[in-house]
This record gives structure tokens, C-alpha cells and sequence, in this order.
């Protein structure tokens, strides 16, 4: 088996572990506010452990897994599905062939899958100068500031508990990939308060996945000037459920952009390659 098979098995195998499609079934906590569990509180609560969650027995969907739609999964460490992996997969593929100078970054990594990705799609290619860097608040999304982002105004998605992943669970999920070293960078804090002063020099490829069209715009303003010729943005939140995000998009495109088209990333999201 060659080296160049070698890779492409291995990270074949990485984007399914990640997005937990080798799993038959999946174990869905019941929610305090699910018929079932307000049913069982008054009796089981007294008899179980306070720590043991009641759960739901599923099928994996792998159609939705494969679009990375539906809600957040229970135990995949990201939730793009296998199509906008792939879509990454590519980018980097492309960049690393094409020597496009500069290191890969996402905006926005809740559990950490896609970051987790970059690194080993470096290891399995032997890049062994690039960094990937991960930005997130670690604390879910912010709210909304209506007077200076009227596109965010009434998003909500700053009160949904799921989308809070602190730092030492994205940096446990490296180490159980046994993918966390030196080359990982990790930006804490609102993008409006890092993303303008970041300590990244280059970068060859941006993932942007911060649902808001503050997020977005802060991190196209920040961080494009630092994309090489030939690199790529990922925007996975360019859907009509996220309209700020698209909103952001288009508004700097019309100004900054050189000509560059839009490309579906999957059944969501989309992405450009810069141009100029």
C-alpha cells in the first residue's frame, strides 16, 4: 500500500469517526422539557443516580449525517456532516498540492471536529511547518448587538446551552486523536475582542462558522487580508436559516471581493477560492 493511500484511508476514516457515522445507533439525552422525562421525574429521580442521564435509543440517520443537518448530535465531535468534510478535506488537498502558502483556521469550532481534521490531514500528508488554528469564545455565541449589527437583531442562538464547548473538552477531543501538539493554536474570547489583533501571519484556508452576521463579518474584515492568493474561505453558515451570515457574505464580496463565485460547500454552505 502506497503512502498516498495510506493517507487517504486514514483521513477517510477520521472524517467518519467525527461526525459519528460509524455508530448504528445513537444515545439522545431526554431533555427536561420532553413528555417522557417530566413523566418519570417524580419517581425515577428518586431512585437513579443524580449524574445518570436518561437517554433515547435511535438509528443513525446517515442521511442527515451525510448533510450535516438536523440537530446537533449527541456524541460526533462536529456537526457539518460528511459532505462539508469533505469539502474541507479538498480545500486543504488543493492548497497543499498547490503549495499555497499560509496556515488553516476555523472561526468557530464547537467540539472541536473540524479543527481536529486540519491537523490530521497535515499529519497525513507530512506538512510538518503549517499551524492550525482554532478561535471560538469557548462560551457559545454572543448576544446580539442590534445597534451596531441590525442583521443579528432577535437571533437567539446565544441562549442554546449546546453550542457551549469550553477549551479543555475541544482540547481533550485532540488528545483522544492524539492530534494535540504545538502546531495547534487555540484564540479564546468574542471575535470582536481577537480576531482584529490574532497572532496568525497567513493562512491558506478559513473556515468561518459563527452563525451570526457580526461573527461572520468581524472575522472577513480581520482575517481575509491574510489569505494567500489561490487560498480558501469555507462560510458554513451561508443557508437561509443563518440569513445575517449571508447577509455578511454578500455585503463584503460586493466590496472586497475580485471576481470570486460562490461554490456549494455540501446540501449547506458554501466557499471561494480568492482570486486576487
Amino acid at each position: 500500500m502506497s503512502e498516498q493511500v495510506a493517507a487517504e484511508l486514514y483521513l477517510d476514516l477520521l472524517k467518519r469517526s467525527l461526525t459519528g457515522m460509524l455508530a448504528r445507533e445513537e444515545h439522545w439525552p431526554l431533555r427536561s422539557t420532553d413528555r417522557v422525562r417530566r413523566a418519570l421525574a417524580a419517581t425515577v429521580d428518586r431512585v437513579l443516580p443524580s449524574d445518570l442521564a436518561l437517554v433515547r435509543r435511535r438509528p443513525l440517520d446517515l442521511v442527515a449525517r451525510t448533510a450535516g443537518t438536523g440537530p446537533p448530535p449527541p456524541h460526533a465531535e462536529t456537526m457539518v456532516g460528511l459532505e462539508r468534510l469533505d469539502n474541507v478535506h479538498r480545500c486543504i488537498r488543493d492548497v497543499l498540492e498547490h503549495d499555497v502558502p499560509g496556515d488553516l483556521m476555523e472561526c468557530g469550532v464547537w467540539r472541536g471536529g473540524v479543527v481536529v481534521f486540519m491537523r490530521g490531514a497535515l499529519a497525513a500528508y507530512g506538512d510538518a511547518a503549517r499551524r492550525v488554528w482554532a478561535a471560538d469564545s469557548f462560551a457559545g455565541l454572543p448576544k446580539p448587538d442590534g445597534e451596531r449589527y441590525p442583521a443579528d437583531t432577535g437571533n437567539d442562538l446565544w441562549t442554546d446551552p449546546d453550542l457551549a464547548v469550553s477549551l479543555a473538552n475541544v482540547q481533550t477531543t485532540f488528545e483522544r486523536y492524539r492530534l494535540l501538539d504545538e502546531r495547534v493554536r487555540f484564540i479564546e474570547g468574542w471575535f470582536r475582542d481577537t480576531l482584529p489583533g490574532a497572532p496568525v501571519e497567513r493562512l491558506a484556508l478559513l473556515r468561518l462558522d459563527g452563525d451570526m452576521y457580526e461573527s461572520t463579518m468581524v472575522a472577513l474584515q480581520s482575517l481575509y487580508p491574510k489569505l494567500a492568493m489561490g487560498g480558501y474561505v469555507i462560510v458554513d453558515d451561508y443557508q437561509p436559516k443563518h440569513p445575517g451570515c449571508v447577509r455578511a457574505v454578500d455585503e463584503f464580496l460586493a466590496e472586497h471581493g475580485r471576481g470570486e463565485e460562490l461554490q456549494s460547500a455540501g446540501a449547506i454552505g458554501a466557499y471561494w477560492q480568492r482570486a486576487a
